[in-house]
Formats: structure tokens, sequence, C-alpha cells
């Protein structure tokens, strides 16, 4: 296993120094000693490569955030959002759904992937949970506190699994899909905060409503938040050339972006008390 460790010092204030390929962010008086490596399990034979990454320098157990990804795969994106909730404290576990480290560039080949998935809820859940439990055998890990992000493919993947009676301590979904797996009270434990693009073109407003309808109907500890003129993965800096490279309605809306990570920060903290 490969271990990628770098420094973040923090002082009062930001300077960004470079040496030797390692960055280092200065910035009140406090050091983060980021630790990142490949974390490889198994799914009956399919081999999963997740990454993982957390401060070297905090002692003890903490909480952990999974990030399931966009459609595309465990990439880089994945990666940079696992770092940051690194940076806050958290055990970060980028989640490889797809098996073998898939990534792929195209629509096309993101649809093959994520396809399946959509369509058989249970055996998202099964990848989901097979990420959780390498999550848990983590000596950094508080494994009372657990929570999972997702962004677009990802998001929609949280909400199904919370859906089906996945127990953490918070679910987010970034411009996920909406609906999927029926709402159960019976069955839904977590609590939600969605994160929604007004100007999404892949969910629609009647969408919006009919979950909504359905969060309210069995009573749902839930959050929803819509940011107006963001769209589909408003979240994601290489949005929008990835949207005007495949015709694909994408932008990247930077407001939208950073309102939105401070509504998942303070989620966060609150479902973590």
């Amino acid at each position: 296993m490969r271990i990628k460790i770098y420094t973040v010092a923090i002082l009062s204030s930001v300077a960004f120094l470079f040496s030797c390929g390692n960055a280092v962010e200065k910035k009140e008086n406090k050091e983060i000693k980021l630790v990142e490596a490949a974390s490889n399990y198994q799914l009956d034979t399919t081999k999963m490569t997740g990454f993982v990454v957390y401060d070297e320098n905090q002692t003890g157990a903490r909480p952990a955030v999974l990030v399931v990804p966009e459609w595309w795969g465990l990439n880089d994106y994945a990666k940079m959002r696992a770092r940051e909730l690194a940076k806050l404290g958290y055990v970060a576990f980028a989640v490889d759904m797809y098996g073998n480290g898939q990534v792929v560039e195209t629509p096309q080949d993101a649809m093959a992937l994520a396809g399946p998935f959509y369509q058989n809820p249970v055996m998202a859940k099964a990848h989901f949970d097979a990420a959780l439990l390498q999550l848990k055998g983590m000596p950094q890990v508080d494994t009372t506190k657990l929570a999972a992000i997702g962004y677009c493919f990802g998001g929609g993947m949280l909400l199904n699994i919370a859906r089906m009676g996945e127990e953490l301590n918070g679910i987010v979904s970034f411009h996920g899909s909406l609906l999927g797996t029926p709402a159960d009270k019976n069955l839904l434990k977590t609590k939600l905060l969605v994160l929604h693009g007004d100007d999404d073109k892949f969910v629609t407003a009647e969408e919006v409503n009919t979950f909504k309808h359905q969060m309210d109907s069995i009573g749902a500890n839930y959050i929803f938040k819509s940011y107006a003129n963001a769209t589909h993965a408003f979240t994601n800096p290489y949005s929008t050339a990835v949207g005007d490279k495949f015709k694909m309605p994408i932008a990247y809306n930077a407001a939208a972006d950073s309102a939105s990570w401070i509504e998942m920060k303070a989620f966060l903290s609150e479902s973590f008390k």
C-alpha cells in the first residue's frame, strides 16, 4: 500500500509554499499532516480500491465520512473532496462503487457503469456497505460517528440506501437524483441534507415536489436546500468544460458550491454531536 503524506500548517494569514512536491498551507497556528492511501478490499470476487485520507497529527478516534463519487467513478474530484473533509478533522473514505478502480470519461461509458446501480439498489447498497465495513476497521475511526456525502450519481445512491434502512449519523446529497427506492417511515433512520440546483435539467420540479411530499408524509428528518442559477454538477469546477465537450446541461457555480459546502459542514457538525 502506497502512502502519501503532506503537511498543511495553519497560521493567521494564508500562504502556500511548495517544497519537494508537497503543498504547505499556513493558517491559524495549526499544522495538519494529511496521510492518504489506497484501501483495498473485496466484495465477493470484485476487487475494490477506495481512497482514505486523514490528519495524522490528530490523536484518537474521530468521526468518519464516506464520499460516493459522481458517475465517472473514483476520480481526482472525489479524492479532492475527501482531502477537504480530512482537513476538517474527519477520516474521509472515497468509495470505489464500481470496483476494480474503474474511472470513465464519456457519458456513454458512465451510463453503462451507473445504469445497473439505478436498476438494482440492493447491489448499490452492498457495494456501499463493503466500503463502510472497510472504513470501520480503521483504528482512527469512531464507529459511532459515521456519515456519507455523495455527488450526482453518488447523492442519488445515498438517498436510495438511506430509504432502504442504512443507519448513519447523516447523509448529504449534492445535486443527486431524488426518486428511487420508496419512502418508508419504518426504514428511514438517517438524517438527510439535500443540496439541489434550481436549474438542474436532470431533476424536474415535479420530482422535487414528489420527493418533498414523500419525505413529509413519513415525517422524515431532512433538510432541502436549493440554489438559484445552479445546474446539475454545480459543485464540480470541471463540470463546465465537461458540459461544453459533451453538450450536457451542467456547469460549475462557485457561489452555490461554497454555500452548499458550508451547509454540509454545519450539518455534519450537528449530526456528530
